[in-house]
């Protein structure tokens, strides 16, 4: 048989067949089958059955030649008819890899009914690199990760669409719903079947919700619903010169015609109309964002007893190119209430026990909301299912039904299935790759063999939060009910986090440059202190803390301390010991030979042992503390506000802290409250001596030091509004003394005013420096106006914050606040005046990294001017550490 090197012409049958070929695998294939001008004995009327003799591929550079084959569906042996459909057929399942521009097969030889075919294909160029026109580096980066493309990518149609698809998706939520995208191939000079993607976007105006028309509402204001609706806002407005005539003008004439409510309304949609900020949300479109808010409208009107509420229909429609519009029309339906309450299925407890957790009475407002929270799970009181789920019913199940709707009226039967008691099997930990098993175990509450309780998770999920070595937002227990032998498996499964801190700060004062530089270990072991390979970088993982300090103050004074805690004394209970060792050195800088030499030397010693109590709840601690102070003075007149410079003064005290505290987290607080009282106590040394203390020197006076010292901190969290937080807090403290002969002692006083940073003269007498924002350090302190910063013996600090987290990223949790504040500081009773306050205000922002701690920058304005000082309030800028201006 004579072999043609050239194809003849096609008759028309097998032309159209080529044709439909080509609609079928796509419009940019170029599929077909050449069949040499010999071949007679084919009838394209009857198509004949031939058996595959061979297959040859040609054209592939980066597939591999038996894929190609294999992926076509032919393989020699197979019987095909030709022409016919097996030959487009495996045409298509190449063209379908999308791996190619040109597909082609021919039959390269025919013997009796043996035939051979010959693959020929064209390759799609492969991904060289790509570029951005048109967008700024951060977002550049955003992209990449997102598109996800890598050298040698296929350059299809398949990824140019997809890649085009995430770059609109992307500026899409960012607001810019007209961007446009187009990508352009450019050959790869260098690497032959090779394509440079070069990614144009123009991302356009950004695009807002200019207006929300609500249609249809007559019962729910406008106001209401928009409220309703969490992420999708239109744009902010700010109109101050707005006039207010018609608004004074209506709102008379509704007050006149007793229309309280109309009134009230026509203030807020005036204010909303003219004044409204976007702070916390974005006015951007989002489609699923969208959906999701028109459910929360009728969410809404559900709570306020429309049971049969709709959304008729909506639309989103263009206004302009920077604004959208939205139209929601609403069928409100009639207003229901419960007409009986009828429960079953209830065996433990009685119908009247469940009616009063319930809160929700034959008469009232349908409130699907509020069932809801009150049946299954309700965040500020208690509700059925944790009645019975914190006494081991995990498996109680509740299903409130509507048994009869009669015009505006509801039958309401709650059935109850309460199952029997769950007692926990198997309690597991996963993820503390750091922190050792036993440190976290002993916090949990969830214990094997108790019965199942929802409240001992939930604070499971808060006392380990509170240990500080795990991702707070991740701590989640994974909750297996056995249903066969009403048992649960408990597994918590945690992220570590770092722990370990870092501080260093720098500052001028008394003429010298002061250094402070310090390390805490918080998750330390001790008792793999002596083991080498325990030192990654240092032993950890026992849940111990080891602090170190020094600070230096120019070249004549250093100061250093040393503190360890275990919180686990002994390993079976919650209570921790502490015991910590400082020393101050400061000299006038003579050489020690000289007889002029002067130094002060500060010398403390304390041990402390701490408890959680039971009673009146288990949020509730107690610390005992023993501390011994020596300050040894020698030719060192001055330093103090007393005394010749020369001699010692002791102080022996016992320490006693009360408090409780039950906020969510501990970095990020949106709930609970933090309370704690203290009170320092020395012997009354003097009321046992004969001494007549008024006509001894300031150096026999003060030789042992004499005070009770008391202070009161207490500070509120609540969650107004997704993440967005009210911080209440007061501070107040009391300096006593048991002998009007020596009076208030000189030391640990009380200083108010600035950053409440520890730095210069506090070393010296142990003073207790108040932050305070919108005035300078220590400005607020009895004496700074004439100079003699005698110190206080009274403080009251008042604190009103809102925080809003920016990042709750375990490796950088970032919040900013606005803060608005008032405290005072008085020597004596007869002059403290608990109104008397300066106040102030301003925003900041803290950060707290691991190594570091908690970090702040604060702006504020201080309104009341100090005596004696021009420049000690008004606006001022304040660093912090560690939380030093709370």
């Amino acid at each position: 048989m004579k072999l043609m090197t050239k194809p003849i012409r096609i008759p028309f049958f097998f032309a159209l067949l080529c044709f439909w070929s080509v609609l079928l695998t796509g419009p940019q294939a170029v599929a077909q089958i050449k069949i040499g001008d010999d071949l007679s004995d084919i009838d394209y009327r009857s198509p004949r059955d031939y058996e595959i003799a061979g297959i040859t591929v040609e054209g592939t550079k980066f597939v591999d030649p038996n894929v190609l084959s294999m992926l076509s569906g032919l393989k020699t042996g197979d019987v095909v008819k030709v022409p016919g459909d097996d030959i487009a057929g495996a045409i298509r399942k190449i063209w379908d890899q999308g791996m190619f521009e040109d597909v082609e097969i021919n039959a390269t030889n025919i013997v009796g009914n043996k035939i051979f075919l010959e693959i020929i294909v064209k390759e799609r160029p492969r991904v060289s690199k790509f570029s951005f026109n048109g967008v700024k580096k951060s977002e550049a980066d955003d992209i990449r990760n997102k598109i996800n493309l890598s050298r040698g990518d296929i350059a299809t149609d398949h990824l140019e669409t997809k890649t085009r698809r995430i770059i609109e998706d992307y500026y899409a939520d960012k607001g810019y719903a007209n961007a446009e995208v187009t990508i352009q191939q450019v050959p790869d000079t260098t690497r032959q079947d090779y394509v440079d993607l070069i990614i144009n976007v123009d991302k356009g105006e950004k695009v807002k919700i200019g207006k929300i028309n609500l249609i249809g509402n007559e019962n729910l204001s406008d106001l209401q619903l928009l409220g309703a609706m969490k992420d999708t806002k239109e744009r902010g407005k700010f109109n101050p010169l707005d006039p207010l005539g018609p608004l004074v003008v209506n709102t008379l004439a509704d007050v006149f015609t007793l229309k309280p409510l109309k009134a009230i309304n026509g203030v807020e949609e005036y204010f909303y109309e003219n004044y409204r900020p976007r702070i916390f949300k974005a006015s951007k479109f989002m489609e699923s964002n969208y959906k999701e808010d028109k459910q929360h409208i009728i969410e809404k009107y559900n709570s306020k007893g429309y049971r049969d509420a709709i959304i008729v229909r909506d639309s989103v429609y263009r206004i302009d190119d920077r604004n959208l519009g939205i139209d929601i029309v609403i069928d409100e339906g009639s207003k229901y209430h419960y007409r009986s309450i009828n429960w079953t299925g209830n065996t433990k407890y009685s119908s009247e026990t469940l009616n009063g957790i319930l809160g929700i009475k034959p008469g009232d407002v349908y409130n699907k909301e509020l069932l809801n929270a009150n049946l299954t799970y309700s965040e500020t009181t208690l509700d059925v299912s944790s009645l019975y789920m914190d006494d081991g019913y995990l498996f109680f199940r509740v299903d409130p039904v509507e048994v009869q709707v009669d015009n505006d009226s509801i039958d309401l039967e709650i059935r109850l299935t309460e199952g029997k008691q769950a007692r926990i099997s198997n309690v597991t930990l996963q993820g503390n790759t750091k922190t050792n098993d036993h440190v976290v175990i002993r916090e949990l509450y969830t214990r094997p063999g108790q019965l199942f309780s929802r409240s001992d998770v939930t604070r499971t999920m808060r006392e380990v939060a509170t240990l500080g070595f795990f991702n707070q937002e991740t701590i989640l227990p994974d909750v297996k009910p056995n249903y066969a032998d009403n048992t649960v498996d408990i597994d918590w499964k945690v992220e570590e986090a770092s722990a370990d801190q870092v501080s260093f700060s720098a500052g001028w004062g008394l003429n010298m440059l002061m250094l402070q530089a310090g390390l805490s270990f918080n998750n330390f072991s001790m008792r793999n202190i002596f083991k080498k390979d325990a030192w990654r970088p240092v032993p950890g993982g026992d849940g111990q803390k080891l602090s170190l300090q020094v600070q230096t103050y120019g070249s004549r004074s250093i100061y250093y301390s040393a503190s360890f805690t275990e919180p686990w004394l002994g390993g079976r209970k919650p209570n921790s010991l502490t015991t910590s060792i400082y020393q101050s050195f400061f000299s006038n800088g003579l050489e020690r030979s000289s007889e002029q030499f002067g130094f002060f030397r500060i010398t403390g010693l304390s041990l402390g042992l701490g408890s959680r109590l039971t009673w009146p709840d288990d949020y509730f601690t107690i610390y005992h503390g023993i501390s011994v102070m020596q300050y040894r003075l020698k030719n060192y007149a001055n330093i103090l506000s007393f005394g010749s410079g020369n001699g010692k003064f002791n102080m022996i005290s016992y320490n006693l802290n009360i408090s409780r505290s039950s906020v969510s987290q501990p970095l990020y607080p949106r709930s609970g409250s933090e309370v704690s009282l203290s009170l320092e106590i020395t012997p009354p040394i003097s009321l046992f001596s004969n001494k007549d203390y008024a006509s001894l020197s300031e150096d026999e006076r003060y030789k042992w030091i004499e005070m009770h010292k008391w202070k009161f901190k207490a500070a509120w969290y609540n969650e107004l509004y997704e993440k967005l937080v009210l911080m209440t807090r007061v501070r107040f403290g009391f300096l006593g003394h048991y002998n009007d002969a020596i009076g208030p002692t000189p030391f640990h006083r009380f200083y108010l005013g600035g950053d409440g940073l520890s730095v210069g003269g506090s070393m010296f007498d142990s003073r207790e420096i108040i932050g305070m924002r919108g005035y300078k350090n220590e400005s607020l302190t009895p004496g700074y106006y004439n100079s003699t910063m005698d110190g206080g013996n009274i403080f009251g600090k008042y604190t009103v914050e809102l925080r809003y987290p920016l990042s709750l990223n375990p490796s950088a949790t970032i919040y900013a606040m606005g803060f608005l504040e008032a405290g005072n500081c008085w020597l004596g009773f007869e002059n403290f005046n608990p109104f008397d306050v300066y106040r102030s205000a301003g925003v900041g922002v803290r950060i707290f990294l691991p190594m570091f701690g908690l970090l702040g920058l604060d702006w504020g304005y201080g309104f009341d001017p100090v005596p004696g000082s021009s420049d000690a309030n008004g606006s001022q800028f304040h660093f912090s550490i560690g939380g030093s201006i709370d």
